[in-house]
């Protein structure tokens, strides 16, 4: 098969992982910059320009890795590929939810998925009122569009909170509020779901000083051993956003796990090399199972 893999770059890991099992498996794969991609309406039938290149009938399936800062254009283009019938192994609308965290919450909270007390607000002047509905300080100030631990702070104190919320709603910036989970002892977990099934799992523990058990900031991890309750959650939280691969975190707390984020591109290195499963072979697979030879 002829596969795309749309991403601004083939220099990382997850993204160069993924191109070289599809060509271990007899595959074509051409890396597709969606930034530089463009759609025609009109006319019989849409259009995809790769730069001056059309694009609309040369794959059979797209993989997308869609990063924060052009979500909304990114999943415009894998939207396009969908309407032409070109099997994605991420629903467009699935990777707009994922990306932004309040999106995420709302949806799980309404499908029965536990979630840590969250509060969202553009109200500057009632912030300690925000602050209280979580609890008291401390608690934890997120950017809803931040990845890899970006943009995620502990407030320890009720004036510190006060003192970072009340910046960045001046800066008119987009957060959420959530409480801090002592008992986590800064672990979470990481499940990688490819076709709705649990394909690896690992524990991230933070560094001595930080917080955040994020491996882009230097985390330890161990293969992890997951309760049905956890699998559960991970995969119903996949099916709901429509992501035919996701990465979901999990914190452990002591009214059971709970759901924070799903991440539509999940990132391969720490969990191949902690756990051995090779993640980008089953992405391949996941592929092959569903998409159409058509051309």
């Amino acid at each position: 098969m002829d596969i795309a893999l749309l991403s601004v770059s083939l220099n990382v890991y997850s993204t160069s992982r993924i191109a070289e099992e599809f060509e271990k498996a007899g595959h074509y794969v051409e890396h597709i910059d969606h930034t530089k991609c463009s759609v025609q309406l009109g006319g019989e039938k849409p259009q995809i320009f790769y730069e001056a290149d059309n694009i609309t009938d040369e794959f059979d399936a797209v993989v997308p890795r869609i990063g924060t800062t052009v979500t909304r254009h990114g999943a415009a283009i894998v939207k396009q590929f969908e309407m032409n019938n070109i099997f994605s192994t991420a629903k467009s609308l699935g990777i707009i939810r994922a990306r932004n965290k309040v999106s995420t919450l709302q949806m799980m909270f309404k499908k029965g998925i536990p979630v840590p007390k969250t509060v969202f607000s553009i109200n500057p002047n009632n912030v300690e009122h925000q602050i209280e509905l979580l609890g008291g300080a401390p608690v934890i100030i997120k950017l809803q569009e931040g990845t890899q631990g970006k943009g995620v702070i502990l407030a320890e104190s009720k004036k510190s909170a006060k003192s970072v919320i009340d910046t960045l709603y001046n800066m008119s910036t987009s957060i959420l509020l959530q409480e801090y989970i002592e008992e986590a002892n800064g672990e979470d977990l990481r499940i990688v779901v490819v076709d709705n099934k649990i394909v690896a799992s690992m524990k991230r523990t933070s560094g001595l000083d930080d917080f955040r058990s994020n491996v882009h900031r230097g985390a330890e991890t161990q293969k992890v051993q997951l309760t049905p309750r956890e699998k559960f959650i991970a995969i119903n939280a996949t099916k709901h956003l429509g992501l035919g691969v996701a990465g979901v975190d999990l914190i452990r707390s002591k009214n059971g796990p709970l759901l924070i984020e799903v991440n539509a591109s999940p990132g391969l290195k720490g969990i191949e090399a902690a756990t051995g499963v090779n993640v980008a072979k089953t992405i391949v697979q996941f592929v092959e199972k569903n998409a159409k030879r058509g051309r």
